[in-house]
């Protein structure tokens, strides 16, 4: 039977009427939702939920008519399904949990979420430091000491070349492993031999993450990638004391002391005529046993003064001491000089150490140099955001977060992700590309991020860096560097003119992403170049002079 044209008009009229009463309500909000809608976000609802931006609904209208029932939240700082499981009788009322926690849940000291994220995750995996410590000395190789005598023989060998010599200490072999430290290690005692002085490294053959007050262990000596054997500290002073001639130039730089006894590498200094010396601030170990400034690995502590309350709740908090006089004593005994590779990082020392009477100055480990000649051809753009993450995938680094942005975003056709490293983590959504930078290709980074044509890298550290090599790298592969408000010398890169944005929290950096606002960081949106990275020759750099 076919409709009359009465009766056509009548069904389109009945159609219409949820939606006019749906409009007619949104105008009319009762005082609960009046409060709700007052409290929430709609920017950041619409960035959630494009679907809701898309039809142009209103945002407070569409939570409180439909949102809520599907589990979508008004505010970042608050979870309706967190909510409605965390308290049975909200959910068992069936009303709006973000409106119970306005009007009564927040007076009540109810939690507007579940307080479980990467924190809290950490939290729970957290240790004492005692059970840290034996753990280390559990992996400790079996070495014995090899003689004095043939330490001896070993120094004698170099005959003239011992004439002048710079002495370099870290916490590991730098010329076996990597990382941006080893690599200043290496290029400094590329310097040196390139002046006619001879380099010796000595670092701890029993890796341990603090200082040391016992001795110290074993010492590892190597005038490069050669590894001559192991030590005691005592015989390593008396060799020294035996070999080097009375005359010619002695110079020495303490890039880390952790593993070492800074009284036995003070008896060492002193053996061998090393009265010349700088400190290099690659971290805060000088500070406090956690040389990354984090309370219990977990947040930016800025460096309270020690003995402090918030000292005493910290894992790291009974060894700060330690760290602090052990360090003070060596700048006392020689009048280092105290190298940073930053301003930012300088600052945050002499503010957290005391070490005000300390004479310190800013030399940076590289800088970008002119645009680059000689470097790959980034691929043709095709609207896809390559978004990056370079190196080790720590904790500290930012690896949480950047695993988080890649769980939220990894099906969004408009992004890509990608890891960068020596090895990858095998974390699904992101590809991986093996990148291993070292002396011989020092820009190995830049070019392999040049290849995949990466726009943006996440370098979202979680401790107050005090130069962070990859970063530079980034920014002379031509990629936007993307940071967070605790990420010391790299916030202060990019607020120094360094291509990228610092944000306040993690919650925009998603809103970026699901808004689709992180795209004006593409490589053509903003004609991105490459350039080259120059590196500092570090101690040998012109006008370092170790000593007072």
């Amino acid at each position: 039977m076919t409709d009359s044209p009465l009766r056509t008009l009548a069904r389109r009229i009945l159609g219409r009427l949820p939606g006019l009463a749906a409009r007619a309500r949104s105008t009319v909000r009762t005082p609960d939702e009046a409060l709700a809608a007052e409290a929430m976000d709609p920017d950041w609802y619409r960035a959630m939920n494009p679907d809701v931006a898309a039809a142009g609904a209103d945002p407070a209208d569409h939570f409180l008519r439909h949102g809520w029932r599907e589990g979508r939240d008004p505010v970042a700082a608050f979870s309706v399904r967190d909510y409605l499981e965390l308290y049975p009788d909200v959910a068992a009322a069936g009303i709006n949990p973000f409106i119970h926690w306005l009007k009564a849940g927040k007076a009540e000291g109810r939690l507007p979420r579940r307080e479980v994220g990467r924190a809290a995750r950490a939290a729970a995996l957290l240790e004492p430091l005692k059970v840290r410590l034996d753990r280390a000395a559990a992996r400790w190789p079996k070495v014995r000491p090899a003689s004095r005598d043939d330490l001896v023989r070993r120094l004698t060998a170099l005959g003239p070349a011992l004439s002048d010599v710079h002495l370099t200490v870290s916490h590991d072999d730098a010329f076996r492993h990597v990382g941006g430290l080893q690599l200043c290690v290496q290029r400094e005692h590329a310097a040196f031999a390139g002046r006619g002085v001879s380099a010796l490294h000595l670092f701890p053959v029993d890796t341990w993450p603090s200082l040391r007050e016992d001795g110290g262990g074993l010492i590892g000596v190597s005038t490069g990638p050669e590894v001559w054997g192991a030590w005691t500290a005592a015989d390593v002073a008396a060799a020294l004391a035996a070999v080097l001639p009375p005359a010619g130039r002695r110079s020495f730089a303490l890039h880390s002391l952790l593993g070492h006894d800074p009284a036995a590498v003070e008896g060492v200094l002193r053996a061998g005529g090393f009265a010349r010396g700088v400190f290099w601030l690659h971290d805060f170990a000088s500070l406090c046993a956690g040389f990354n400034l984090m309370r219990d690995d977990l947040a930016a502590c800025g460096a309270p003064p020690p003995g402090s309350a918030a000292c005493g709740i910290c894992l790291y908090g009974p060894r700060r001491t330690l760290h602090m006089e052990g360090h003070r004593r060596l700048f006392e005994a020689f009048g280092i000089e105290v190298l940073s590779p930053s301003g930012d990082a300088l600052e945050r020392w002499r503010n957290g150490g005391g070490f005000h009477q300390v004479h310190g100055r800013v030399l940076p480990l590289a800088a970008l140099g002119e645009a680059a000649r000689d470097a790959p051809k980034p691929p043709s753009a095709d609207g896809v955001l390559r978004t990056a993450f370079l190196g080790f995938p720590a904790s500290h680094k930012g690896w949480g977060v950047f695993r988080d942005l890649v769980q939220r975003f990894a099906d969004d056709p408009r992004y890509n992700f990608l890891h960068f490293g020596a090895q990858g983590a095998g974390y699904a959504g992101m590809g991986f590309v093996e990148t291993r930078v070292s002396a011989a290709d020092p820009l190995a980074m830049r070019d392999a991020l040049v290849r995949e044509g990466v726009d943006v890298a996440l370098v979202w550290s979680l401790w107050p860096e005090t130069f962070c090599f990859t970063a530079l790298e980034a920014a002379a592969a031509g990629a936007a560097v993307v940071t967070g408000p605790d990420s010391g010398n790299v916030a202060a890169q990019v607020s120094a003119g360094l291509p990228g944005l610092t944000l306040p929290d993690e919650a925009e950096l998603m809103r970026l992403f699901a808004s689709g606002e992180i795209l004006s960081l593409s490589r053509s949106a903003r004609e991105a170049s490459v350039r080259d990275l120059v590196f500092s020759a570090l101690t040998a750099a012109p006008g370092v002079r170790p000593g007072p």
